[in-house]
């Protein structure tokens, strides 16, 4: 077959439409496709929208997001305290600093440096911000992201912090997925679209290099080009003072890469397995296993942390301390170091804790952290890694709200400084973790948040939530949308951790991987089974909701395990899994799902296709399908196709494309309370409304274990 190639927003669009009646929806900016998407969204809010209480919800939600007692976190640079905020006032944002004395009050005093509202009038633009990246010490030269729409890819302009204007005839990157970093005033790392053949099939740089200031972009210096089939490469100039270094990645897929560092004779490979992520602090080379190593006769199982002195490391000498090693119910879930100390966050039974390690002459000794809290979620990271040792750290969980502490791990000290409000009564409500059984007997752990009084007579409407995929951990979080748009009004929300996450390390993300995907997808159709008995619920009253990887999840109980659900929403999903590779960043998550590209391959990834496992004849819960027309990462095809094929078997779907927010879905607060209230909304409408189960549903309360 001739194939004909359209450049759509950095990816090919391929005419193959005797395989798909759909893929003119592949289309991303068509005339008919976006006519298509329009008459959807007016049928959507038509359908969900216009109701008072929806718009009353949404006021509420949007005031949640604007209001001035949120948190405003902050990053050290230079000598301020740096912010972005959006608030009524400033829909976009605002780019912000204060001092730290004044960051400890009650009212920060904040001094404006770049009004993302005024920037996109000006410019005629729908700038959303990205982020800065400004040179270490005196950080005020930085190079500012702002995308289009949010979109990933972005523009990126320099920036004075001092003058608060961009400067003239300054560093510029046209619109792009790229990555810079600073190395001195004059120079810059680069990995960006350098023109023709400079980009991977993942659509990543795959060139990265030095540039000077006042020389043409394409004049710069190449540092490395990878191959085609990598996944992405850049480079990162580390200004650790005394340790300052040039470290170049090769990303092979998305779970393996190669590391080098730059010496006087040129680029040196840094040792270690292509699984291993490595950092370097100081003198130190710490390796985060995701495979069993084995050294020097000795087995460091997946899921250690090693550490080993970096110099002695590159001369072939291995001394290696191990600073974590999982266990059955443990798992390492992110580390970072202060001037003297490594800090560890350990979860063990996806709760956390943390240890403090600090290298002597002899050994690495280690305590646990004092002065800190005890419950939910803690989140630690520091406040200036190079010069002292304090730290931040926000506790949280479900129905308990932020609090943001201040400490210093050598006086062993933490302050309160700041605390969310209760943006929802949940005086009388529970969190319980409880354990589902899996088809394989592996039991699955989720978190129920639900009424103290709650009664379990299988009448509850309860919403489900998972995501299983790319090590990523759903960790005990405060929601103020969760408890306005659902609890408050009697729901019951739960959270299941299921495999393909990274709650128990590296293996139970791989437990999930490729050809083993569908444990994900049993582990999750568990909870939902150990729910219904339990007495917590039924199928008619149970919603799904996910996202991203988490879509995929959800258009996979939709078609393989339709009776467990009473509505479900998916959010930017991945659904047409034979073309996903094709699609914008797709190419990237091969090392996650597999290459349909590869028959025997294909043959497993098949079975969790929704667009082709897809049968007309079975019985379907409703379902709303939600994206973004600016998502460059998921392309919008997935949720366009999948709707239009369950629209022509006369499915119960609705469908609803924001026009900005890139893969989060939303550009601004607006947007945001509009696409929640929309989701919750039909989830609540939907399973509030009484009807009877199918014949499906009730064999599945008919199989369930007293």
């Amino acid at each position: 077959m001739t194939l004909v190639w359209t450049w759509l927003i950095g990816t090919a669009f391929a005419d193959t439409s005797t395989e798909d009646p759909h893929i003119w929806l592949e289309d991303i900016e068509g005339t008919e496709a976006l006519e298509w998407v329009t008459n959807q969204n007016q049928q959507t809010i038509a359908s969900v929208a216009q109701a008072d209480d929806f718009k009353d919800l949404q006021g509420r939600l949007k005031d949640i997001y604007d209001s001035k007692d949120r948190i405003p976190y902050v990053s050290k640079q230079g000598d301020f305290y740096y912010n972005f905020w959006q608030d009524t006032d400033h829909p976009r944002g605002v780019w912000r600093r204060t001092s730290l004395e004044s960051y400890q009050t009650d009212e920060p005093t904040w001094e404006t440096i770049l009004d993302l509202d005024a920037l996109s009038e000006a410019e005629n633009e729908n700038w959303v911000w990205h982020g800065a990246d400004c040179l270490f010490p005196a950080e005020t030269l930085c190079m500012i992201a702002l995308s289009r729409g949010g979109a990933d890819a972005d523009v990126k302009r320099e920036f004075d912090t001092e003058s608060k204007s961009f400067v003239e005839d300054g560093f510029f990157l046209p619109e792009a997925k790229s990555e810079i970093s600073w190395v001195d005033t004059n120079t810059l790392l680069v990995a960006t679209d350098f023109g023709e053949g400079s980009l991977t099939d993942s659509g990543y740089p795959k060139i990265t290099k030095r540039w000077s200031r006042g020389t043409e972009l394409a004049s710069a210096e190449t540092l490395f080009e990878g191959q085609q089939e990598d996944v992405w490469i850049g480079a990162y100039y580390d200004p650790q003072p005394e340790f300052e270094r040039t470290i170049v990645y090769q990303g092979l897929t998305f779970y393996s890469n190669k590391m080098f560092i730059q010496g006087k004779k040129g680029l040196k490979e840094i040792e270690k397995q292509d699984s291993a992520n490595a950092s370097i602090w100081k003198d130190t080379l710490l390796l985060e296993l995701r495979e069993n190593w084995t050294v020097k006769g000795v087995t460091y199982p997946a899921g250690s942390l090693l550490a080993a002195p970096f110099s002695k490391w590159m001369r072939g000498k291995k001394k290696i301390s191990v600073l974590f090693t999982p266990d059955e119910s443990s798992s390492l879930a992110r580390f970072s170091t202060t001037k003297d100390h490594v800090l560890l966050t350990i979860l063990r039974d996806v709760k956390t804790e943390i240890e403090v390690w600090t290298p002597t002459r002899k050994a690495w000794l280690h305590k646990e952290l004092t002065g800190v809290p005890s419950m939910g979620q803690l989140r630690i990271t520091p406040v200036d890694g190079y010069d002292d040792n304090t730290y931040w750290l926000t506790v949280r969980d479900y129905i308990t709200p932020n609090t943001l502490y201040i400490g210093d791990v050598e006086t062993k000290t933490t302050t309160q400084l700041k605390k969310l409000p209760d943006f929802f009564d949940a005086s009388n409500m529970v969190v319980n973790q409880h354990f589902a059984t899996s088809k394989d007997g592996t039991k699955v752990p989720y978190f129920e948040v639900s009424a103290s009084d709650m009664r379990l007579d299988g009448e509850n409407p309860t919403l489900l939530y998972g995501y299983g995929g790319f090590e990523v951990s759903l960790l005990p979080n405060y929601s103020a949308s969760v408890g306005t748009a659902w609890l408050s009004k009697g729901g019951v929300y739960v959270v299941a951790n299921i495999r393909g996450g990274g709650e128990y390390g590296p293996k139970w993300h791989q437990a999930a991987l490729k050809k083993n995907r569908h444990r994900a997808y049993e582990d999750f159709a568990a909870v939902g089974k150990d729910l219904v008995g339990r007495g917590v619920t039924k199928p008619s009253k149970l919603g799904i909701q996910g996202g991203s990887n988490g879509g995929l999840l959800m258009g996979n109980m939709y078609t393989l395990y339709p009776d467990h659900w009473g509505a479900i929403v998916c959010q930017v999903p991945l659904l047409d899994m034979k073309r996903y590779t094709k699609l914008l960043a797709g190419a990237s998550w091969a090392g996650e799902y597999g290459d349909p590209d590869v028959p025997e391959e294909w043959d497993y990834i098949q079975t969790f296709s929704p667009y082709h496992n897809f049968d007309e004849f079975k019985t379907h819960p409703p379902m709303l399908i939600t994206t973004s027309t600016r998502d460059d990462r998921v392309h919008p095809g997935h949720a366009r196709k999948m709707t239009a094929l369950l629209q022509e078997a006369n499915k119960d779907v609705l469908y609803y494309e924001n026009m900005e927010g890139g893969h989060g879905g939303s550009a601004n607060n607006e947007q945001a309370s509009f696409m929640n209230t929309l989701a919750y909304s039909f989830l609540w409408n939907t399973l509030t409304t009484e009807k009877p189960s199918t014949e499906e549903q009730q064999k599945s309360i008919d199989a369930m274990p007293e």
